[in-house]
């Protein structure tokens, strides 16, 4: 029997939950899911000066928001620094680490001769093999690993395929610091063994500590995670993405009304695919994720390809449902007492109104914005184009439009064969008198079909807003 796959997604709280992180944790997600696994969750806390609740509170809030839930406790590495520092002794004593007195003026002189050289490796290892009691008075040491100093490193990545590093090339690196601080990577290996972490799915920016981590790893006779180094996001010209391509946090993308559902579907196609299948549910990325299906190239951020993604997304949404993402959404908007009231007390006319509101948003903040016209209260404030289209023979043409309207049944079919013979009495096009409807009824130059709205609104609302335009022209 094979032992469970286990995951982990392990954020640093020193900002918001980013557009790579949450795919990040999408991809763990999805391979524990696949494998009958767990994800587990681990704040890496222990930068104490830029780390915050509120960021911490943002990438909790962000993983729910996206439906990406974990297994077990959240665990804080901050809380387990006692514990790497016992493994850091534990090195120590079996003679697989050493302490190292070198001072901050020779470490520098180190870095300038190294620089100069050209070479990656830093550090000479000058306090590796001497006797401790050579060490200065006074002087608190750092502990570094023992690395091996010959051959080479090498991780089979998942993705990457085989890595290799040559030894020589590679520092004895710093696992615990002069103050008793562990160091990242000390930290990093010492949680994913206790969490029994058997997976480790990350960005290749971390390939490099991937080779020192799995020298630690072997130092301590532990067995080493399978890794998985993803390419990391680019922008849609070819830069490392930032802030002007769209690398805004998680929440940005909730507060501009783009769905859970579909921003998971985009993000599991950056970088992953299943021949040209666009749309994904869930279980279908669950049943489907595989590492070997992940590309070696960067991908490519494109924010129009996420908002048309997310207008298929709502056009798929059943009506009720997207009622209540809308009713969800709508508090985080500045007018949120306006469309939260609007919304419940009009729930009829608004579930009328989706069907066809939707064919046209690509976000809920345009879902909200066409729904308006169901939302507002008599007498309407008409925008600019509206005002223009209202002219004084335009009002006319209303009240004659009113007059026939008034006389037919209250259908589309019945409705529109009314106002089709006015405007063939009057040698008009349908549409001289369909947009004085539209102004007249919605307060916009566009919305759906007039006939459309006149149903969603009802007769008796239909009417008095048009009474309301007739009576404002002869009031004028």
């Amino acid at each position: 029997m094979s032992e469970p796959i286990v995951t982990r997604f392990a954020p640093s709280p020193t900002g918001f939950l980013h557009i790579g992180g949450a795919r990040t944790a999408l991809f763990n997600w999805l391979y524990a899911r696949h494998h009958g696994g767990k994800m587990l969750l681990r704040i890496e806390d222990t930068d104490r000066v830029r780390s915050t609740k509120q960021a911490i509170d943002a990438i909790l809030d962000g993983l729910n928001w996206l439906g990406i839930n974990w297994d077990g406790e959240t665990v804080y590495q901050s809380a387990r620094a006692e514990r790497h520092r016992e493994v850091a002794e534990q090195m120590l004593a079996a003679g697989k680490a050493y302490r190292c007195y070198a001072s901050p003026e020779e470490l520098q002189n180190l870095r300038d001769t190294a620089r100069k050289e050209g070479r990656s490796r830093i550090y000479d290892g000058r306090w590796r093999d001497r006797d401790p009691k050579e060490a200065p008075e006074g002087v608190k040491p750092v502990i570094r690993l023992k690395a091996p100093s010959e051959g080479e490193t090498v991780i089979e990545d998942k993705v990457q395929g085989r890595v290799a590093w040559q030894n020589k090339d590679l520092d004895d690196f710093v696992l615990l610091r002069s103050d008793g601080n562990p160091t990242y990577m000390l930290s990093v290996v010492a949680d994913d063994h206790d969490m029994g972490v058997t997976h480790i799915i990350r960005g290749d920016d971390h390939l490099i500590n991937g080779a020192r981590q799995k020298q630690i790893y072997e130092a301590l006779g532990w067995k080493v995670p399978v890794m998985a180094h993803i390419p990391l996001i680019h922008g849609p010209d070819g830069a490392k993405l930032s802030k002007r391509h769209g690398a805004l946090g998680v929440e940005a993308y909730r507060a501009m009304g783009f769905l859970p559902a579909a921003l998971r579907n985009y993000l599991v196609r950056l970088g992953w695919s299943h021949g040209d299948q666009e749309m994904f549910t869930t279980d279908e990325m669950v049943k489907l994720f595989e590492l070997d299906r992940i590309g070696r190239a960067a991908s490519r951020f494109d924010f129009a390809k996420l908002e048309n993604l997310n207008g298929l997304y709502i056009r798929a949404t059943p009506d009720e449902e997207l009622f209540a993402s809308l009713l969800g959404f709508v508090k985080e908007l500045p007018d949120a007492g306006f469309f939260q009231q609007r919304l419940s007390a009009r729930k009829p006319q608004v579930l009328a109104a989706l069907p066809e509101v939707k064919q046209r948003a690509k976000t809920l903040i345009e879902i909200a914005e066409g729904l308006r016209f169901v939302l507002a209260d008599r007498p309407l404030q008409l925008d600019d184009k509206a005002m223009t289209i209202l002219s004084k023979n335009a009002r006319g043409l209303l009240k004659q439009a009113l007059e026939a309207i008034k006389a037919a049944e209250w259908n589309t079919g019945t409705l529109d064969e009314a106002v089709r013979g006015l405007a063939e009495k009057e040698g008009l096009k349908l549409a001289a008198i369909a947009q004085p409807l539209r102004a007249a009824l919605t307060g916009r130059s566009t919305s759906p079909g007039v006939f459309e709205v006149m149903m969603i609104l009802g007769r008796e609302e239909s009417l008095a807003r048009l009474s309301d335009q007739v009576e404002s022209n002869s009031i004028s």
